[in-house]
């Protein structure tokens, strides 16, 4: 147990350092709404979803699976939120992530140890059959949801559903093509909560984690290992020498 502690540990240690600044960015954005609007149950709970939610999207952007544990934690934050504001979908948006994503990530050997040596690419072929999933689970979603829920945006949220499954399991299959999607899906949630906060229905909060997101999507593109080969070289080279002095290599 002491030694999975440490492992877990070690996995939020060299991460490229805009990573970090980017959290504490967000936390001090997150900390100001917080205190700025009365402190309520569902406020709180969406603050410390919001921390752990941007903690699992940049530990994802440093390609360590720690992102596992922080994302089913914060998936609980944000399953809460989502039935306090009826946006039912972001509710089977988070248990899609945690089935798809956070859980296979925790029981593969292939994110657990130097995954970011295992990055791939994707073929016209796994264009083709991403966009098309992407398709049909948002005309599925949107008219199930709307239909038999009192979802005040079925559509809206099932944009952001759709996009953001797929994203999860572009993501666990350790394709870097996956921030298009997750580019995609935060600009998807960012309307999806902005506008629940103008209807009354949500904390600012979630709107603001949403931007967050974007910002790491973006740097994604320019320092992480999924696109930097100078990045992935490094960390490579760093999980490496790690796994050789606890016996995995």
């Amino acid at each position: 147990m002491t030694n999975y502690i440490n492992f877990l540990t070690h996995q939020l240690k060299g991460w490229p350092k805009q990573n970090y600044y980017l959290f504490y960015f967000s936390l001090g954005c997150q900390l100001m709404t917080l205190v700025n609007a009365p402190i309520t149950w569902v406020t709180v709970i969406t603050f410390i979803g919001t921390t752990l939610g941007v903690l699992c999207v940049l530990a994802i952007n440093a390609a360590k699976s720690v992102n596992g544990w922080l994302g089913i934690l914060s998936a609980i934050c944000f399953i809460i939120a989502g039935f306090n504001a009826k946006n039912y979908l972001s509710i089977l948006e988070q248990l899609a992530y945690v089935i798809t994503l956070d859980i296979p990530v925790l029981l593969s050997a292939n994110w657990n140890v130097n995954m970011a040596a295992k990055i791939r690419h994707f073929t016209i072929k796994s264009w083709t059959i991403a966009i098309l999933a992407t398709i049909v689970v948002y005309l599925v979603s949107g008219s199930l949801i709307g239909r038999f829920t009192d979802d005040p945006r079925p559509w809206i949220d099932a944009i952001s559903f759709s996009i953001s499954l797929t994203a999860g399991v572009i993501c666990f299959l350790r394709f870097n093509n996956q921030y298009f999607w997750w580019l995609a899906s935060g600009l998807a949630q960012l309307v999806l909560w902005f506008v629940s906060f103008r209807q009354g229905s949500a904390t600012l909060a979630m709107a603001i984690n949403s931007s967050i997101y974007l910002i790491n999507d973006v740097l994604a593109f320019t320092i992480s290992p999924w696109y930097n080969e100078k990045e992935r070289q490094r960390v490579t080279a760093q999980e490496s020498a790690y796994a050789k002095s606890i016996g995995l290599e």
